[in-house]
């Protein structure tokens, strides 16, 4: 399964979380999933937070549009964006474009 795919006017992002980490940023590729690497603790679902928080950040989108679909307690994660625009073009290349 690739890190993005479209899912009707939705995308769906498949995430390979580092939480702890010295700062939060995407970080690239692990297999087939987009790293993103998190300075918050998984604890009580800051972690989650942080990540919806960055991702939606990342595509211009508020953080509504941004729900966590699967591994709420795994590091790896299924994000839906729902009526996500186009990658943006920063993203396009570790996506591999949508």
């Amino acid at each position: 399964m690739p890190a993005c795919r479209r899912d009707g006017a939705d995308l769906v992002l498949e995430v390979r979380v580092q939480p702890r980490a010295s700062r939060s940023e995407i970080a690239g590729r692990h297999g087939e999933r987009l790293k993103v690497r998190l300075r918050a603790p998984p604890v009580d679902g800051r972690a989650n937070e942080a990540l919806v928080e960055l991702v939606a950040a990342a595509f211009g989108i508020p953080r509504a549009r941004v729900t966590l679909e699967h591994g709420h307690t795994s590091r790896d994660k299924r994000l839906r964006l729902l009526g996500a625009p186009d990658v943006p073009e920063s993203l396009r290349a570790l996506l591999g474009g949508d």
